[in-house]
């Protein structure tokens, strides 16, 4: 019923608790971008199907993933490499009271966590994903933002009340910083995809634009507005990476207009 999917860079550090936490009856198909550490080593030992593809973008890799002729089950199951997925969100799925024949694409919803912390409220959530789709009538577009992905909006959508965990970051500040300057490069300009299911706050994201009251407002928001003080120095750690990120938009943005 269920073949799991995960998409791998130079995730030794993260793919052994992924993969520990899938139960062994699930095919596990692995679609890595190049890694030259012992992802693709991890993998095979596990019994994974390994694929290997340039990185095309989100959407588009999982699209190959999709595509792939060998994986005959009906639902795939999406799971990042720092992602993990309760015994719970499996037991739901196999108790047959699930309502899937009505839905094409499940959005499950995320908890962060920051250095091993569980923030319960700087993310502000419920921050949905599509991650459970249908094999035969799904497909991935790029979304509002450039780099992220949006199902199709032919797709019928259900949502998850098991959230998955995500260990997003575990202290690596310049490598996060790297990566972010590149994706906010790509949100500089924000344009909604034709045909893409779009959530609530990418909606919201594109109605605010690029104006520089973004990046007080991302603070307040994380900090202030969705309690990330109560999170005590993580929330604080959580509001300010993410305040840098959108001050990194806004100059990219403000330099392309210059450069005009």
């Amino acid at each position: 019923m269920l073949t799991i999917v995960i998409l791998t860079k130079n995730e030794q550090v993260n793919l052994p608790g992924c993969l520990a936490a899938i139960p062994e009856r699930y095919p596990i198909v692995i679609v890595d971008s190049g890694s030259t550490d012992d992802t693709v080593a991890i993998a095979n030992s596990r019994g994974c199907r390994v694929y290997t593809n340039p990185w095309p973008g989100f959407a588009e890799q999982r699209n190959f993933a999709i595509r792939q002729w060998d994986i005959s089950t009906p639902w795939i199951l999406f799971v990042d490499a720092d992602e993990i997925y309760p015994q719970s969100f499996y037991d739901w799925f196999e108790s047959g009271t699930t309502d899937t024949d009505s839905i094409d694409v499940l959005m499950v919803p995320s908890i962060l966590y920051l250095r091993g912390k569980r923030l319960n409220h700087a993310p502000g959530y419920p921050i949905y994903h599509p991650r459970l789709v249908r094999r035969e009538t799904t497909s991935f577009v790029r979304n509002h933002t450039g780099h992220g992905e949006a199902v199709i909006n032919t797709c019928r959508i259900g949502y998850s009340a098991i959230p998955y965990e995500h260990y997003f970051y575990h202290g690596e500040i310049i490598e996060w910083m790297h990566k972010h300057v590149d994706k906010a490069a790509q949100e500089v300009q924000l344009k909604p995809t034709t045909g893409a299911v779009m959530t609530t706050r990418g909606r919201l994201s594109v109605l605010l634009g690029r104006s520089w009251i973004r990046i007080i407002a991302r603070f307040l928001y994380h900090f202030v507005f969705r309690g990330g003080f109560l999170d005590g120095v993580a929330g604080l750690e959580f509001a300010l990476m993410f305040t840098w990120y959108e001050a990194t938009i806004y100059l990219q943005a403000k330099a392309g207009i210059q450069a005009r």
